[in-house]
């Protein structure tokens, strides 16, 4: 079963961001203007990202084993991960002297209104999940908060009988609000904040920002729906 109650023995917390770190500075970055004003700090800069997400594909291409892969993306915030994650992996293919067969599928999980998580998941799009039986699946999300989100999603994965379930997310919040899940795989683990960038978003907005930052009061109030 995909991820569990405890602490991963080889890949652990990822990179870890405590509670009183106080970011990079705006200035010190490129941004979109559009956004001016809307944004604490910077938590995690895109090339840090980039960084972590190469690391990544190797821990996951050394524990899959080289066979081939069927990858899950969450959209709408898991696409650019996903992207980035998918190209490390093939790169890592090529280079080897095993052919690794990746496919890509689709599915949006909605779960958040304004800043707030609405409590019951729903999963929208994506194919007929009895394709994923007796294949080797890998979940790509982006945030991983309460983990119930993601329980869910296992639990209608797993009915389907594949041969192995892994997740990979970029974040894990920590909260009080957790059950205790932990992915597989972690890029970093952050505090409990709502953060925008990367294609993380505030209702749709913040998708084309390249970095990991806080929004503000400001930024929500703005975009508030």
């Amino acid at each position: 079963m995909a991820g569990s109650s405890e602490e991963a023995p080889d890949y652990g917390r990822g990179v870890v961001i405590m509670d009183d770190w106080p970011g990079y500075d705006l200035n010190l970055f490129t941004y979109p203007q559009h956004y001016y004003g809307d944004l604490e700090y910077v938590l995690i800069p895109h090339g840090i990202i980039v960084d972590r997400t190469e690391r990544l594909a190797k821990d996951i291409m050394k524990d899959i084993g080289y066979c081939d892969i069927m990858i899950l993306c969450v959209l709408k915030g898991g696409y650019k991960f996903c992207a980035d994650l998918v190209e490390h992996l093939k790169n890592i293919s090529r280079n080897s002297d095993r052919f690794v067969s990746m496919k890509v599928d689709f599915i949006r999980l909605k779960s958040y209104r304004n800043d707030q998580s609405v409590g019951e998941m729903q999963i929208i799009g994506g194919e007929d999940l009895s394709t994923l039986a007796g294949k080797n699946v890998l979940i790509v999300e982006d945030v991983v908060g309460t983990g119930k989100t993601m329980r869910a999603l296992l639990s209608s994965i797993e009915k389907y009988k594949p041969n192995m379930v892994k997740v990979a997310s970029l974040l894990v919040k920590r909260t009080p609000r957790s059950d205790g899940f932990r992915p597989d795989y972690v890029g970093f683990e952050i505090p409990n904040l709502f953060v925008v960038g990367y294609a993380l978003d505030y209702n749709e907005y913040f998708r084309d920002l390249n970095h990991i930052c806080v929004i503000n009061e400001h930024g929500k109030e703005k975009y508030r729906v």
